[in-house]
């Protein structure tokens, strides 16, 4: 009822203050939203478990790297700390912050990742892999920069990641001449030279990675041969 003080709680969440769940915002396989000014609920729609998603996340915030606090898990729901400040892609848009210095920041964040010990393999060479880092991943909150949407995490070499995030660049810079081609098409150049390891190294991988997605549109697929031969350029130029 309009004007209630009691508001049943959220499904499998335990509103810390009372009050209706606010839309927020739409990914391709989640929703948010707003539970109050502290936390938000991030829900899968297909009912995907989020469990891993928010182990990985409890992990690197112990070892001190920047991702969302996690309050609670509950199948495919996810209470995150809720973060105040524009993804780093709306800073590059709005002026505030420079193609290349998003390039390089990116860079860090990916280095800063793989120096971690990933949270299952033994493997001496294996790290936990973002597997989608890009600009509209990243929040510049009070706190820092911090690093969202870890439902493609694996664990494994880590060439992979930074090939992975080159290409979902390359892939946005060569589909036309809108607005957010040319920030890609400018950003992408200060992510290869920042990165620490070579993109070509694992890029076909890749490549077959996001053909094999199933979020891919048929559009984003048939750009992904441009988009290899875009990085092979950029990484090759003296």
């Amino acid at each position: 009822m309009p004007g209630s003080d009691h508001v049943p709680a959220w499904p499998g969440v335990r509103v810390i203050r009372v009050g209706i769940p606010v839309f927020l915002a739409a990914g391709r396989d989640a929703d948010v939203f707003a539970l109050d000014d502290r936390r938000v609920l991030r829900r899968y729609r297909a009912g995907t478990d989020a469990a891993p998603e928010a182990a990985v996340m409890a992990h690197l915030g112990k070892l001190g790297y920047p991702v969302p606090r996690v309050h609670r898990v509950d199948h495919a729901d996810l209470v995150l700390e809720r973060l105040d400040g524009p993804t780093l892609l709306q800073a590059v848009v709005d002026g505030l912050v420079s193609a290349d210095d998003a390039g390089r920041e990116l860079a860090d964040l990916q280095a800063r990742l793989h120096t971690l010990p990933p949270r299952v393999s033994t493997e001496p060479d294996w790290r936990i892999r973002h597997g989608d880092l890009h600009p509209g991943n990243v929040v510049l909150a009070a706190r820092g920069p911090v690093v969202i949407d870890w439902r493609n995490t694996t664990e494994g070499p880590p060439g992979l990641d930074i090939a992975l995030s080159a290409v979902i660049l390359a892939q946005v810079a060569v589909d036309g001449g809108g607005a957010l081609a040319g920030i890609a098409r400018a950003v992408l150049p200060a992510f290869l030279a920042h990165s620490r390891r070579d993109a070509l190294v694992a890029l076909e991988e890749a490549v077959a990675a996001r053909g094999a997605d199933p979020n891919q549109g048929d559009a984003e697929i048939a750009h992904l041969g441009r988009a290899a031969a875009l990085i092979r350029a950029l990484s090759t130029d003296p």
